[in-house]
């Protein structure tokens, strides 16, 4: 055999009896190492703008004209009346109403990847708004309470998915 692949870990033969293992001529395997990467192209729809604003430091929800309901995060449709929203900016400013101190991180991509743990998951309700917004609270899990306030920040460095443009401190 040639070495000409570069990613061959191993070639084994296994042992066995040619005259009773019918299997005997595809004993002989070949292991290789391959990664593997894939890309794909999704949209955020009618969320877009939500996320494009936050790259410019604004924090909008969406509001129900009918029943003056406002959603952070934001619905293009009201679950209530089943009306469509409207864009609204909110100050990013509210309490953390409850939250979870994650030990382990899932790693779903390189932004959560970098996260060093403890780490606090924090819904907020903030200012002006009629839902709960949970996200990334950065501050020590034992300064964490019910009712503490906070405001959202933007990152300044460069992130894999717009979500992780923004995350909650503590207010002065």
């Amino acid at each position: 055999m040639s070495d000409n692949v570069s990613s061959r870990i191993e070639i084994a033969a296994e042992v066995g009896d040619p005259a009773t293992d019918p299997w005997w001529e595809f004993r002989q395997v070949e292991r290789i190492t391959l990664e593997l990467s894939q890309g794909y192209k999704y949209s955020l729809g009618k969320y877009s703008r939500f996320f494009i604003e936050l790259e410019n430091q604004r924090f909008l929800a969406t509001r129900c004209d009918y029943c003056a309901k406002v959603y952070a995060p934001p619905r293009p449709l009201c679950p209530v009346c089943l009306e469509p929203t409207a864009w609204t900016q909110l100050s990013g400013e509210g309490a953390v109403e409850t939250w979870s101190v994650l030990h382990f991180s899932p790693g779903s991509n390189a932004d959560v990847r970098a996260l060093e743990t403890p780490y606090v998951l924090a819904y907020v309700l903030l200012d002006g708004a009629d839902t709960l917004f949970p996200h990334l609270l950065k501050a020590p899990p034992d300064q964490v309470e019910r009712g503490l306030r906070v405001r959202v920040a933007y990152s300044g460095e460069p992130v894999q998915h717009p979500i992780h443009q923004m995350y909650f401190v503590p207010m002065e």
